[in-house]
């Protein structure tokens, strides 16, 4: 049986985040049926998402808001060019009382245009976005444009120009590199990841983040002398890191009781589930794995798609091929973008 990677498949890419820089909030909203298509975006429920956000629009509620939301639930679903045209509606709906959201819009646009593959349109977004504001997010986006397209000076004199305005950024660093290590540039990135580790701070969140850094370059050892403290002060964020640390260095006892003692502090949720189903997968206890799974499922919110993915690497692991196979297909169709479900999806035809 293919081995599973339970390191990656506990997170996900920090390039995938970082492309929705800015939040999914969307302050203002009042229309029903648009405060329920947030909701289901918010759950991770794409298709629910895209069908009320495009009632909503269609009923005439927050037109600009509608159009965000819609085009935000497109590029989950990996509709890109349908999640750009909704995008353009959103910003032909937009008025002069609407700054800030423009600026917002922009920016997802020139995320649909870059996750679709249209990188000379996402650097025009870009540019026209620079041209009335000094974005990070904007010179970032232009910047991983231009790598893709093998621009590589041009693309630093973007990041740096990102990181100028944002220099106390562990995420901006940590998606700059990402944008190298996808394309098997890393020793090109690397220092961005040095220079993160270079932000002064003695707060919790500093050692937090710097734990982040290290977690991302493999030094679980020094990821845990970092959290050690934010965990002794129960900052959940270090808790829940915490939790991988422990499972990538296979000390599945402490990683399960890390995720229980988030659960005593703040309750049950589709994180902690999912750890404990990280570590019972690793433990060989396939079907408490799945309960796990069961619990988190079960709950009303949360992002559940690392349990949909984790239910069929457990049924991978119990032989159940059948099964498997078919909730691999069901993630292809709640998750068309996700590159792992893709490959467990091809891994599991072949069965």
């Amino acid at each position: 049986m293919k081995k599973i990677d339970l390191r990656i498949i506990a997170g996900m890419l920090v390039l995938a985040a970082a492309l929705f820089a800015g939040g999914c909030e969307m302050g203002g909203a009042t229309g029903r049926k648009t405060l329920a298509a947030q909701k289901a975006l918010d759950d991770g429920e794409y298709d629910q998402a895209q069908q009320l956000f495009a009632e909503a629009a269609r009923d005439g509620e927050e037109q600009m808001l509608a159009y965000r939301g819609l085009g935000l639930a497109y590029m989950e679903l990996a509709q890109y060019d349908e999640a750009a045209q909704a995008f353009e509606a959103a910003l032909d709906s937009a008025d002069s009382r609407m700054e800030s959201n423009v600026l917002d819009v922009e920016l997802y646009l020139a995320t649909a245009q870059y996750r679709g593959g249209s990188y000379d349109d996402t650097a025009a977004t870009c540019d026209h976005i620079l041209e009335e504001y000094e974005s990070a997010d904007a010179y970032f986006l232009r910047g991983a444009s231009r790598l893709h397209d093998d621009m590589q000076e041009e693309a630093v004199v973007d990041f740096d120009a990102a990181v100028a305005l944002r220099p106390d950024s562990y995420d901006l660093y940590l998606d700059i590199y990402e944008c190298y290590r996808e394309l098997n540039l890393s020793g090109l990135g690397s220092s961005y990841l040095q220079d993160a580790l270079a932000i002064q701070g003695e707060d919790m969140e500093h050692y937090y983040n710097r734990g982040r850094i290290y977690y991302y370059l493999e030094d679980y050892e020094e990821a845990q002398r970092q959290l050690t403290g934010p965990v002794e002060a129960e900052y959940e964020p270090a808790m829940y890191l915490m939790g991988k640390v422990y499972l990538a260095l296979q000390d599945y006892v402490h990683a399960q009781g890390m995720y229980h003692r988030v659960e005593d502090k703040s309750g049950k949720s589709t994180t902690t589930c999912n750890g404990l189903a990280l570590c019972a997968l690793s433990s060989g206890e396939y079907d408490m794995a799945l309960s796990y799974i069961a619990d988190g499922l079960e709950l009303n919110s949360g992002d559940k798609r690392e349990l949909y993915f984790n239910e069929i690497v457990a049924y991978e692991k119990k032989r159940d091929f059948a099964t498997a196979k078919a909730k691999a297909q069901e993630y292809m169709q709640r998750y068309p973008a996700d590159e792992a479900g893709a490959r467990e999806w091809t891994f599991l035809s072949t069965r």
